[in-house]
């Protein structure tokens, strides 16, 4: 018998802890455009401590995005919603893939299709661990698509009810480094 109670609090818990990330969902809906400076950390396995540079996101609903990464630009990410083209100014190169392919996705995941509903996100994502630490919830998410999960098999994600913003994003690439922004 309390092994079942304690099943049925931790039920009723788990969609506790999601009413924080679908109302932030939901307000995601409405938003149409961004445009936000941030600061990325980058943590590198073989590093003891992270590399952080400033950037900048502009974002228009459907599809189109400006990553930028340096001021003056390191690397630029830039999408028409069809195709992302990657600028790095270091290396003076210029590529193009598909907006909806791997390379894509860690510069559009936010702006990308898994976020623009409730429906969209858990079609999208699979919620592996939730937390709350000083009143911000902190979900853990792997991606569905296996595509995706290849190049980026966790994102996390930290909500401030209060203000129903994102508060922090990080994203774990396939070579255990990790962005956050």
């Amino acid at each position: 018998m309390r092994v079942f109670a304690a099943l049925v609090l931790a039920g009723g818990a788990a969609s506790g802890d999601q009413a924080v990330l679908e109302s932030w969902l939901k307000r995601q809906a409405e938003i149409r455009t961004i445009d936000t400076g941030f600061t990325q950390e980058r943590k590198l396995p073989s590093l003891k401590e992270p590399v952080s540079t400033r950037g900048r996101l502009s974002f228009e609903k459907p599809g189109r995005v400006r990553w930028q990464l340096g001021d003056p630009p390191v690397t630029v990410a830039l999408s028409d919603g069809k195709t992302m083209t990657l600028l790095d100014f270091e290396k003076r190169t210029a590529r193009s893939v598909s907006a909806d392919s791997p390379q894509a996705a860690r510069f559009s995941v936010l702006a990308g299709k898994g976020f623009q509903t409730a429906e969209d996100f858990h079609k999208a994502f699979e919620i592996s661990a939730h937390r709350v630490d000083g009143g911000i919830h902190q979900y853990t998410l792997r991606p569905r698509e296996r595509r995706l999960r290849a190049d980026v098999p966790w994102i996390f994600l930290s909500i401030d009810p209060r203000s129903n913003e994102l508060r922090a994003m990080e994203l774990e690439l396939k070579d255990k480094s990790r962005i956050r922004t």
